[in-house]
């Protein structure tokens, strides 16, 4: 038994997406292609496709606003100075919260901070928590007004 079938179906989606889009930016190909390839991959991730794509191509839709939004939370730091893995996360934690109601966004802040821990540095989780959670509480505010 590999180490991805011990993880839960969502995070193993999860990381599908962000595994498909990180090489969605260095690549040529149509972003269909290579979500497929993602999927075709790890067969076990085939029953959580519908989120999966959901989860895709609603950070492929909103990448400007969502970057956008990554800014204006940043503090003493550049956007170009993000690493591209925690870019990808962040984008992906932005959409769940605005975009995917059936999921509670503390989920979504806790699962982009536990898959930052194996893909990238032993700062991101917390930096990634931060910006997730800042962007929470104005999503919050945004909703009670």
């Amino acid at each position: 038994m590999n180490s991805k079938s011990k993880l839960h179906p969502r995070r193993n989606a999860r990381e599908g997406v962000l595994q498909a889009l990180y090489a969605q930016q260095f690549s040529d190909d149509e972003p269909l292609v290579i979500l497929s390839r993602t999927l075709d991959a790890y067969p076990e991730r085939k029953k959580n496709e519908d989120f999966i794509s959901t989860l895709f191509h609603c950070v492929l839709d909103h990448v400007d606003w969502a970057d956008d939004l990554i800014k204006s939370h940043l503090q003493n730091w550049e956007f170009n100075r993000v690493a591209q893995v925690d870019k990808v996360l962040l984008r992906m934690g932005i959409c769940e919260i605005f975009y995917l109601d059936d999921i509670p966004p503390k989920v979504s802040i806790s699962e982009m901070v536990e898959i930052s821990k194996v893909y990238s540095t032993d700062e991101s989780s917390g930096f990634i928590n931060g910006i997730l959670d800042a962007v929470y509480k104005d999503y919050q505010q945004q909703e009670n007004n």
